[in-house]
């Protein structure tokens, strides 16, 4: 299938969304079902599709209402989720994963959507987009349920690189001020750098140094910084942005989902324990499903890769059509605001890349 009749109008009007069919663990069927749900609450986007012609075919034209604003780019190849990063960027440009990207590169697609490898993923994104002047290690942001009264915290790196140094902490602060502020209509959000307590004395020497340029470049990075903050703070309403190294990060946000996923199981159980409790639960029933809206990772899918030239979001491998449709979403609120181009703006303005200060 080559694009739709309609794809040049198409084009102009509405943004466009690349997306890598092939990378989720529900497969190609969960994918085209979440552009689905995508296209119908938003008339304003418009889908690339990538991955095999034929299989990606079949599963469109059910739908005359997303057939019509999708156009499907044929690669034969899939990046499966035991793929080595390095593997694929020497032998990937077959996959659908590659050709996602490459659509963002060349200008085709405003912003790239994979639930496929993440580390794949990262290393085929800096590859093809490079970093954006002033960034020397991309980050994943994402946004954690919480306390505030925006309903969500940035949270990052949560990811992209195991290593941070003082500086990368830096950039990263910088860059989820961005995120916060474009993304959640926050003025000055405020930020505070992961620690195991609050006291400026505590934590590794890195944080500390940390600690002491964000503090620094707050004022003319037009945020405020609260300091430290703990793992509770991650869920809570003392920052808009945790800051951290993708390890901690990454551990951080897989805990959360686990604990999430467990009390849900719990309570299902106790709910089920006696006649009295279904009962309870049916009493219960409008603010028990008001509760599994407000922690439903599905909601939120999507990390954000910060710092390339160029906008993807990641979602979830194992996402169903309703987190590849909030993945979707996120991707075109992005893409209409013009965020990446702010990012970029932000942080070439705050501080030189590390070339530059070397020379």
């Amino acid at each position: 299938m080559t694009a739709r009749t309609d794809h040049i109008d198409a084009k102009a009007r509405r943004t466009l969304i690349s997306v890598d069919a092939m990378g989720g663990d529900q497969g190609p069927a969960a994918v085209v079902a979440g552009c689905l749900i995508s296209a119908k609450a938003n008339p304003d986007i418009a889908f690339i599709l990538h991955g095999p012609k034929a299989e990606l075919d079949a599963l469109v034209t059910k739908h005359s209402k997303l057939a019509a604003r999708v156009e499907i780019r044929d690669a034969t190849g899939v990046v499966s989720m035991s793929d080595k990063p390095s593997q694929v960027v020497r032998s990937g440009k077959d996959t659908s994963m590659w050709s996602a990207v490459e659509s963002v590169r060349t200008g085709d697609a405003s912003v790239a959507v994979s639930c496929g490898n993440t580390g794949a993923l990262m290393a085929v994104s800096m590859i093809r987009l490079r970093k954006l002047p002033g960034v020397n290690r991309p980050a994943i942001a994402v946004l954690y349920p919480s306390s505030n009264a925006q309903g969500f915290n940035v949270m990052l790196d949560v990811g992209a690189d195991i290593r941070a140094d003082p500086d990368d902490l830096l950039r990263y602060a910088l860059m989820g001020m961005s995120y916060a502020r474009n993304g959640m209509d926050l003025d000055t959000p405020r930020v505070g750098l992961l620690n195991v307590g609050t006291e400026e004395h505590k934590g590794r020497t890195e944080l500390k140094e940390a600690h002491d340029l964000i503090r620094d470049h707050a004022k003319e990075g037009g945020f405020e910084f609260v300091g430290f903050v703990e793992g509770g703070d991650i869920s809570g309403d003392r920052a808009d942005v945790i800051v951290t190294d993708g390890f901690t990060g990454n551990i951080a946000i897989k805990t959360g989902e686990g604990t999430a996923s467990l009390i849900g199981r719990r309570l299902r159980e106790a709910f089920k324990y006696s006649m009295l409790s279904r009962l309870a639960s049916l009493l219960a029933y409008t603010s028990l499903v008001r509760l599994s809206k407000r922690i439903d990772p599905r909601r939120v899918n999507g990390g954000v890769f910060l710092g390339l030239n160029g906008t993807v979001v990641k979602s979830h491998g194992s996402a169903d059509a309703t987190g590849v449709a909030a993945a979707i979403k996120l991707a075109a609120q992005l893409a209409e605001n013009g965020f990446n181009d702010k990012l970029a703006a932000r942080v070439a303005a705050a501080l030189p890349s590390e070339e530059t200060s070397r020379e």
